[in-house]
């Protein structure tokens, strides 16, 4: 081989190692920047109020006449649905339930002599509403059934109410929850001298609805938390 052509491929084998030497420092810097992340979370709350409520109004009787005894129930219940019509309650919104009759007798271990009312029973009428605020004033106005004869059991932890317009609220909470995450970033690449790059990948947390206090069961507090994972740029 003579001394040009030894020459030039010296030459070559240096431009090679050049852009060889050259592209694998690109390759590290670009491996090591995306190593280089941070994961944040931020959060979204936001109280609303329930849209639906489920009232369910319970009461007890007793008598030695069976036939009687429904009669009664069915009688009961009919004056709490026109209670409930009088306040404005639509009757979709109003549902009598199956009445629940024991017999005392029937039980194989029952003492007759200490049975002062052979049959018992009980009577539900359930109010499903979207008039919560409606809903929630039958409790302070029980006390006109009363007079009708009929004593009423309201348990509060029987009271249901429900919050159906998430779809509504969503966008805006997961805007919300995105942007507080990239605040935590932004603090977070300041703190180590770096510059927030692009997203790396994101997850939405599932949306949480849970009553804010035991006693405003109808006012909800709605949660979600979004992850976000940032690339950190020098």
């Amino acid at each position: 081989m003579d001394r040009i052509a030894v020459a030039t491929l010296g030459l070559c084998l240096i431009a090679c190692s050049i852009v060889f030497g050259v592209g694998a420092n690109l390759a590290v810097k670009e491996f090591r920047a995306g190593e280089r992340s941070v994961v944040v979370k931020g959060l979204s709350e936001q109280e609303v109020f329930a849209d639906v409520m489920i009232l369910p109004l319970r009461f007890r009787l007793a008598n030695n006449d069976l036939h009687a005894l429904y009669t009664e129930v069915e009688r009961n219940s009919q004056k709490i649905v026109k209670f409930l019509e009088k306040m404005g309650f639509e009757k979709s919104e109003i549902t009598i339930g199956s009445p629940n009759i024991t017999d005392k007798l029937s039980n194989d271990y029952a003492d007759d002599r200490r049975v002062t009312y052979r049959y018992s029973g009980s009577g539900e009428v359930i109010l499903y509403t979207k008039q919560v605020e409606l809903g929630r004033e039958v409790f302070g106005r029980i006390t006109e059934l009363g007079q009708e004869g009929i004593a009423i059991n309201i348990n509060t932890y029987d009271v249901e109410y429900s919050y159906t317009q998430l779809n509504s609220i969503k966008p805006q909470m997961i805007e919300e929850s995105t942007l507080n995450a990239r605040e935590a970033a932004q603090k977070f690449a300041k703190d180590s001298n770096s510059k927030l790059g692009r997203i790396k990948r994101a997850t939405q947390g599932q949306f949480s609805i849970s009553n804010r206090d035991q006693n405003t069961q109808h006012i909800k507090n709605v949660r979600v938390v979004s992850t976000v994972e940032y690339y950190l740029e020098d």
